[in-house]
């Protein structure tokens, strides 16, 4: 092999993969038996598993070598995720609508939560059209599946509409029968549409430690707007999502 011998092992140990010889949360023989295999030397192998890490396929886990990343990974639904339905007139909140619309178990407690004042920073404050440093509720979460941190979801709120809610008591789980958005319906700001931005970056340390997230893997940031009726901003959130850890359906009506 040439000088790109490690992606030609990388390439050969992808498409075993892909075939289903390495099934996921299986470990990969170690490197020296790779070597043999494919007829290098142990550099060339460590380079190939170094490449596959970085794409997100497998993660190297103490005591146990080198393991094939779990697929598939959750659904996180889009639209249908805040279906009135589910809120308004059930009791589904948008992570255990993804939980169900994935088969997985899920119970309350999988939401922790921490509530405090703090000053809005720029990006809060020009959602909402507020000076910076102006006085917000924040309502911050960790959701897990099982023991494993799937995503943050941080969300910013008025004091003026939700003082003395359920959305400020730090207790875990949803913010009552219904969640966040039941809440703010019967303070009179039932939310009606929203707006939802998607981007990739790589994580922060401490959303590394926080996600528990292998070298190498990015995560996906969203930012929610959501509204009334009549465009008023009730609440801003920013969530933080492993990458590997959910895909993202979306279903709508194509615009005429």
């Amino acid at each position: 092999m040439a000088t790109s011998a490690y992606r030609e092992v990388a390439a050969e140990i992808r498409a075993a993969i892909g075939r289903g010889e390495y099934l996921p949360g299986s470990t990969l023989p170690k490197q020296d038996e790779l070597a043999e295999q494919h007829g290098v030397n142990v550099k060339t192998v460590r380079q190939a598993v170094a490449l596959l890490e970085a794409e997100g396929l497998v993660t190297p886990i103490r005591r146990r070598g080198t393991v094939v990343r779990e697929r598939p990974p959750l659904r996180r639904l889009g639209i249908e995720r805040y279906s009135k339905k589910k809120w308004k007139f059930g009791d589904t909140v948008a992570f255990v609508a993804d939980r169900e619309a994935s088969g997985r178990p899920w119970k309350l407690t999988d939401q922790t939560q921490t509530v405090r004042q703090v000053e809005a920073d720029s990006e809060v404050a020009q959602a909402f059209a507020l000076p910076p440093g102006t006085t917000v509720y924040e309502r911050a979460r960790l959701v897990k599946d099982g023991d494993q941190p799937t995503h943050t979801l941080t969300s910013y709120y008025l004091p003026a509409h939700v003082e003395g809610t359920p959305l400020v008591d730090p207790a875990p789980g949803p913010a009552g029968r219904g969640g966040g958005f039941a809440v703010l319906t019967l303070q009179g700001y039932e939310p009606d549409h929203m707006s939802e931005t998607i981007f990739a970056r790589m994580p922060t340390p401490d959303e590394i430690e926080q996600l528990n997230l292998p070298a190498g893997e990015p995560v996906m940031v969203l930012t929610r707007k959501t509204f009334t009726a009549d465009d008023t901003l009730v609440e801003f959130a920013r969530g933080v999502h492993a990458a590997s850890r959910f895909s993202w359906t979306y279903d709508f009506d194509l615009p005429d």
